[in-house]
C-alpha cells in the first residue's frame, strides 16, 4: 500500500495520475503495482517506484484486489478501441497505446503494417512485459513485436537501454501506407518508435493544397514532403540527418515521385540563407522537435520557435500557407499562438488562421492531464 499526503490525494482526486516523491508518505520498498490511499481512503491503483521523482503513476481510480489484472484489462480495452482502424487499414501506421492518454502510464505501443514497437518507461511495469505481450498478441494480428527501450527517460527509472525482439522475426524496416503515400519506417534505429504517427492526419490534411513550390523543414524521412509532392511542382525537404534524407529520397522513388529535393542543413541556417537569396514558397511546413523539454527551457524555446516562424513567414509568397507545429507541451496552446502573432508582427505579415489542429485521434488527450495535450498545429494563410 502507498500512502500519499493531502496534496498528492488532491492530484489523484482531480484525476491527474502523477504524484511526486515529496507527496508520498510511505510505500513498499520495491517498485510494483499497488493501491494508493490517503486519509480519504483508497484512491486507486498505481505504478510505484520509490527511486523515481514521479513516484506514483495512477492507472485506475477505484480499488481492486489484483492491480496487475486491472492493468492488463486496461491494455486490452485500449487495443480494442483501435481494432476497427487496424481492420480498415492493416498496412497503415497507428498508435495502439498512448501512455497516460489511455490510462496506461509509461507504456507506448505503435503499429506499423503488422509489426509492433513497444516502449516501457517504468521500473514497476517492466516485470509485466511477458504478460502484456500475451495480451497484445491475443488482440492484434502481429508479425513481430520489438521492445525499443532506448529512451533516455528509462535511466531516471534505473532501467537499462535496450532494443530487443519480443515476438517473431523483426525486420530492419517496413513500408507503411498513409493515404496515397507509402513510406519506409526504420523500426530498429529510427527516431522514437520509428516514425511520428501523431502528425498522420495533419499530413493528410495538406493534400487539399496545391501550388508551385513547397518547403518541408525538419522533414525527417520526408513525411510531409511526400504528400506535398503530389500537388506541388517542386518540394524541398530539409533535415540535419543525412540518413533520414536518404530514406526520404528512397521513399520518393518508391512512390514514383521525381519532384522532391533534399537539403542536409541546420534549419535555422537554411531559413536565413533562403531569406538572404529572396527565395519564395507557396507552402511551408515547420515541424521542429520539442524545443522546450523542461519548463526551465520555455523562454529560450519561445524565442527559437519565434525565429523559425518569422523566417518562414518572410519566405512565403503572397497568399502562401504556413503549416506550423510545436510538440512541446510546456509551450501551451495560448503561448503557441502568442508566439505566432509576435512572429507575424515582426515579419510585417498579416496572417489568417485557417484551422487549429492537434495530434491524431489515436494519441488521446485527457483534459485533466495537460501533459497529454502536447501537439499544436496551425494552418495560416498570408493575406
Amino acid at each position: 500500500m502507498i500512502k500519499v499526503n493531502s496534496r498528492g490525494a488532491a492530484r489523484l482526486l482531480a484525476r491527474h495520475p502523477w504524484v511526486y516523491k515529496s507527496d508520498v508518505i510511505s510505500g513498499p520498498p520495491s517498485p510494483g503495482l499497488y493501491p494508493v490511499q490517503s486519509r480519504q481512503g483508497v484512491l486507486g491503483l498505481a505504478l510505484y517506484n520509490p527511486d523515481s521523482e514521479i513516484t506514483v503513476r495512477a492507472f485506475a481510480f477505484s480499488p481492486a484486489s489484483d492491480p496487475s489484472a486491472v492493468w492488463l484489462e486496461q491494455l486490452r480495452k485500449a487495443l480494442r478501441r483501435r481494432k476497427s482502424a487496424l481492420q480498415a487499414q492493416p498496412e497503415g501506421g497507428f498508435r495502439l497505446v498512448h501512455a497516460e492518454g489511455d490510462l496506461l502510464p509509461a507504456l507506448v505501443l505503435d503499429y506499423y503494417a503488422g509489426h509492433g514497437v513497444m516502449q516501457v518507461g517504468s521500473k514497476a511495469l517492466e516485470p509485466l512485459t511477458e504478460a502484456m505481450v500475451g495480451v497484445i498478441l491475443e488482440e492484434v494480428p502481429l508479425h513481430s513485436l520489438l521492445a525499443k527501450n532506448d529512451q533516455k527517460s528509462r535511466g531516471l527509472e534505473g532501467l537499462p537501454l535496450e532494443v530487443k525482439p519480443l515476438y517473431g522475426q523483426v525486420p530492419q524496416s517496413v513500408q507503411v501506407q498513409e493515404g496515397p503515400i507509402r513510406y519506409r519506417v526504420d523500426l530498429q534505429q529510427g527516431q522514437k518508435t520509428g516514425a511520428f504517427l501523431d502528425q498522420r492526419e495533419n499530413r493528410l490534411r495538406l493534400a487539399a493544397f496545391q501550388g508551385q513550390t513547397a518547403l518541408d523543414v525538419f522533414s525527417y524521412h520526408g513525411s510531409f514532403a511526400l504528400h506535398l509532392a503530389l500537388n506541388f511542382e517542386r518540394v524541398v525537404a530539409v533535415d540535419s540527418s543525412r540518413s533520414a534524407l536518404e530514406r526520404a529520397t528512397e521513399n520518393a522513388r518508391q512512390n514514383g515521385i521525381s519532384n522532391l529535393e533534399t537539403q542536409e542543413a541546420n534549419a535555422f541556417e537554411f531559413l536565413r540563407a533562403e531569406e538572404k537569396r529572396r527565395a519564395q514558397y507557396d507552402l511551408i511546413v515547420l515541424d521542429p522537435p520539442a524545443l522546450a523539454k523542461h519548463r526551465r527551457d520555455l523562454e529560450r524555446a519561445h524565442a527559437a520557435y519565434k525565429e523559425l516562424n518569422l523566417r518562414a513567414l518572410k519566405l512565403l509568397s503572397p497568399g502562401g500557407i504556413l503549416a506550423t507545429a510545436s510538440c512541446s507541451h510546456h509551450l501551451g496552446e495560448p503561448r503557441f499562438y502568442e508566439m505566432l502573432a509576435e512572429a507575424a508582427a515582426d515579419a510585417h505579415r498579416s496572417m489568417r488562421l485557417i484551422e487549429k489542429r492537434t495530434q491524431g485521434w489515436d494519441h488521446p488527450i485527457l483534459i485533466n492531464v495537460p501533459e497529454t495535450f502536447y501537439l499544436k498545429f496551425a494552418l495560416l494563410e498570408m493575406v
